[in-house]
């Protein structure tokens, strides 16, 4: 598998879970008490989808890299992700104005 062809399918993964984590985690943790624990959750959900993407597909990490350091980087890409779904979810609810 060529390096392009990984680098497009991790970002579409990533981009794609972090679209969808932050929904999904507020539908099981949406309620009294819980509703502070939404974004540290969906954070740590995107980091392990990323540090799991970084792994499976070494082109998203510098060539050569360690093993632990792929993990590193690719989870830093979905914590990247996460903050793009955050972002769009922000501006489907509250539009360019705000809340």
């Amino acid at each position: 598998m060529s390096k392009t062809f990984q680098r497009v399918i991790g970002v579409a993964i990533l981009l794609g879970a972090g679209a969808l984590s932050l929904p999904v985690t507020a539908a099981f943790l949406d309620g009294p008490g819980t509703e502070n624990w939404i974004l540290p959750v969906q954070a740590g959900v995107m980091a392990v989808i990323g540090a799991a993407c970084g792994l499976a597909l070494p082109a998203l990490a510098p060539t050569g890299a360690f093993t632990a350091v792929r993990a590193l980087i690719g989870a830093g890409w979905g914590l990247l992700a996460g903050m793009v779904g955050v972002l769009i979810f922000w501006f489907l609810l509250n539009g360019l104005g705000g809340a």
